[in-house]
Parts: structure tokens; C-alpha cells; sequence
């Protein structure tokens, strides 16, 4: 059997942004978060990967409905949902963080740094997920 191209193209656009953010994101670890332009650079590169994932999201969730594959669409549509949802939480925990840190709050650092684990920790979950279930979407249904 010779697996679907409009398939593997709808993984390999969500493996984009959660591979990248899986090497980028640890770089972070290296940095102290009480340096407010490392903070903020930290917030962007979250708000970043939650709207390229929740874009690639949506254009996963139509390639695989468009080729009949709804429960494929169904589990893609959850990470875009994830994406979508996540992003306004995380952004808003993180911007109070933010805001304590510069209210002179010492353990707002260790609280973005929380933060930081658990956003990482998230995306690899979602990666490993995402790559172990390929082998199920590349088959013709």
C-alpha cells in the first residue's frame, strides 16, 4: 500500500512547529527569566508556537477531513483546539508573571519558569503522540 501524500503532508506541517519548538524552547533553561528582555523573548516564542501550531492545526484537521480520514481530523482538530485554548491561558499566566516580576516579586522567575517546563512538557507529549500515531494515518483508510 502506498500511503496517502496529502497524509503525510498534514504531519509533516504539525511536526514543523513542534519540532522546532522542542529544540528552541530548552535554550531558555540556559537563561535566568528575572532578565526582563530574556522573559519577554520567552512569551514570544510561546505566543509564536501556539499560533503556527493552531494554524497547522486547522490545515491538518481539513487535509485529513477532505480525505475522509474524520477520526484522524478529529484528533488533529483536538491539538489545534489545544493550541487555540492554550494560548490565551498560557499567555495570560505568563503576562502575570511578567507583571509580578516587574512589581518586584522575587519568585515570579521560579513561577515563569514553572511555566516554562510545563509548556515544553506539553508540546513533547503532543510530538510523541503525533509521531507514534504516523504510521496509523499513512495508511489508506
Amino acid at each position: 500500500m502506498i500511503p496517502d501524500p496529502v497524509v503525510l503532508f498534514a504531519a509533516v506541517i504539525l511536526l514543523l512547529p513542534m519540532g522546532y519548538f522542542l529544540l528552541a524552547a530548552p535554550a531558555f533553561l540556559l537563561v535566568k527569566l528575572e532578565i526582563p528582555a530574556v522573559a519577554r523573548l520567552l512569551r514570544g516564542v510561546f505566543n509564536a508556537y501556539f499560533v503556527v501550531l493552531a494554524i497547522s492545526g486547522v490545515i491538518g484537521t481539513l487535509a485529513f477531513a477532505v480525505e475522509g480520514r474524520l477520526g484522524v481530523a478529529l484528533g488533529i482538530g483536538l491539538i489545534a483546539a489545544f493550541a487555540i485554548l492554550g494560548r490565551r491561558w498560557f499567555l495570560r499566566q505568563m503576562d502575570a508573571e511578567l507583571n509580578a516580576r516587574d512589581a518586584g516579586d522575587p519568585d515570579a522567575a521560579r513561577r515563569m519558569r514553572r511555566l516554562h517546563w510545563g509548556g515544553m512538557l506539553c508540546n513533547a507529549l503532543q510530538l510523541v503522540a503525533l509521531v507514534g500515531s504516523i504510521p496509523y494515518m499513512a495508511t489508506p483508510a
